[in-house]
């Protein structure tokens, strides 16, 4: 601020899993790259303070495997956004989301460019550069877009990057887990090309899955953190974990209602929804649900909305659970992931 520098910070979103990290780095790196004569500087930030990114584990293994150190990362917490911003300095491009949490509304006129590959929930100004496309992968998109650009701008580590990225979004492009599409497959195939010393795909894709679905150490709160978004509705906030053990597992925890309770009043939250996914020796995914809110009311309009769901159905089957306050279902289609479950909770807040 002071050399009044210009910064042009590219940005995951808030849960700041491997697919919006690498994306930030990767396309921030390219635009460094390629800008013409750079009057700024570009930042990739980490949308989550520094004390989480021990809880994004294939995070932090991919990036020791390519030698990149937790040091060398920008974190949201050790940038002031707001500050450079009303500096009138901050330029905004966003990947792997496209709406800004309640709090960053302020930094909405500084969004020049989005990056994500989920469906639209609102327009962007006249002058922000939007793609939008549905891939199962972030990161798909910032290779095609740094593939478009200059030869040789891509060099062997962000390549790795990517790869592995858009191998652990896709279930290792395997069609039954209903996120790959051609464009994903065309973008592994194209680094594999360019980087023929790349991992093989398995090898990558299961040191990956095993890094992510490690919470051996973790705490309930750490679990609850680790893949975590949250929606403000009038007056309220509600939390949307994504869990990676199965909900019987989850459930038998000790001492699991105070945490969920203590979680909660800690961060305000009136309630949380915990989506529950494990995968079996096929890569076909499963998946459980639990509602928890001491508010009877908005556990039960929780339930309805997603019970009721037809964009996409969920095809719930209730399930036992210890209390009243925790409502537990079995979710028979496997494919309705948290990014297609959002849209439809944010619409009931």
């Amino acid at each position: 601020v002071r050399r009044h520098q210009e910064v042009h910070v590219v940005m995951g979103n808030e849960a700041c899993d491997l697919d919006s990290t690498v994306s930030a780095l990767a396309l921030a790196y390219f635009l460094a790259k390629t800008s013409p004569a750079p009057k700024a500087a570009f930042i990739p930030v980490l949308n989550i303070p520094r004390a989480e990114f021990a809880l994004r584990t294939e995070t932090t293994f991919l990036l020791g495997e390519q030698g990149i150190p937790a040091a060398s990362l920008i974190f949201r917490d050790e940038i002031d956004l707001g500050g450079l911003h009303r500096a009138g300095l901050l330029s905004l491009t966003l990947v792997d989301h496209h709406v800004l949490p309640g709090a960053d509304a302020a930094l909405e006129e500084a969004v020049v460019e989005v990056l994500d590959h989920r469906p639209l929930e609102r327009d962007r100004a006249p002058g922000c550069q939007v793609t939008a496309e549905p891939v199962g992968s972030c990161a798909t998109l910032v290779t095609e877009r740094i593939a478009q650009g200059p030869p040789g701008v891509l060099d062997r580590p962000t390549a790795a990057l990517l790869h592995g990225t858009i191998l652990l979004d896709c279930v290792n492009l395997s069609p039954a887990a209903g996120k790959v599409t051609p464009r994903d497959v065309a973008c592994v195939s194209l680094l594999e090309a360019r980087f023929p010393e790349l991992p093989a795909r398995d090898t990558i894709f299961e040191a990956l899955q095993a890094a992510k679905f490690d919470v051996s150490g973790l705490t309930t709160e750490q679990m609850l953190r680790k893949d975590l978004k949250v929606l403000s509705g009038d007056e309220l906030l509600l939390a949307i974990s994504a869990i990676y053990v199965d909900l019987e597992t989850f459930l038998r925890r000790p001492g699991l209602l105070q945490d969920l309770d203590a979680f909660c009043q800690a961060r305000g939250y009136a309630g949380l929804v915990a989506m529950m996914i494990s995968f079996n020796e096929r890569n076909e995914p499963s998946r459980q649900l639990a509602v928890y809110s001491r508010c009877e009311t908005l556990q039960s309009a929780v339930c309805q909305v997603l019970e009721e769901a037809t964009a996409p159905s969920l095809h719930l089957q209730p399930l036992p659970s210890p209390w009243s306050c925790v409502s537990a279902y079995a979710q028979g289609n496997a494919l309705a992931s948290r990014k297609k479950v959002l849209p439809v909770l944010r619409a009931a807040l």
